[in-house]
């Protein structure tokens, strides 16, 4: 039976991690052939098909390691549910990013929430650290992914 319950934990986490990118994509989506081409964009910009790779990606490790929390949670783990929460801020900021910066063309706005989202992440890694380490590294690339992202988000504002 904790078997089941495990699996449907990390089920849960999958639905919920997937959820969040799939309102990503749909804001951001009808917004690359318009909006978004029209931007000048940095020399560093990667080609738009890597873009939803390599969220796919994150979005599977983040669910993953959001999952190893749960389980230290129903374990007791010390800090288990601080890591969680801190986790769950991130979740949030990730989700309101698309829909600023491509939804409402708030460049800056989308800035200052990805900004927000690398802080809280550091956050939530070091915490994490402290209740699962792989829980923590399965989020490590997403940082250096958020922080690309900051880098690219940055360099849109300033030549737009």
């Amino acid at each position: 039976m904790n078997v089941m319950r495990s699996a449907l934990r990390l089920l849960s986490c999958l639905v919920l991690c997937f959820a969040v990118a799939a309102l990503g994509a749909w804001v951001t989506r009808p917004q690359i052939p318009t909006w978004y081409a029209t931007l000048v964009k940095p020399s560093w910009t990667p080609p738009a098909w890597l873009f939803p790779v390599v969220w796919n990606v994150l979005y599977l490790l983040m669910a993953l390691s959001l999952w190893r929390l749960w389980e230290s949670a129903r374990e007791h783990v010390a800090g288990a549910e601080s890591a969680i929460w801190l986790f769950m801020a991130q979740l949030a900021l990730n989700a309101a990013w698309s829909p600023t910066f491509f939804g409402l063309h708030a460049i800056r706005s989308g800035l200052a929430i990805i900004v927000a989202l690398a802080i809280v992440l550091v956050v939530t890694i070091g915490a994490a650290f402290r209740v699962d380490r792989p829980a923590a590294w399965m989020l490590v690339p997403y940082l250096g992914w958020i922080v690309y992202a900051s880098s690219l988000n940055a360099a849109i504002a300033i030549l737009n």
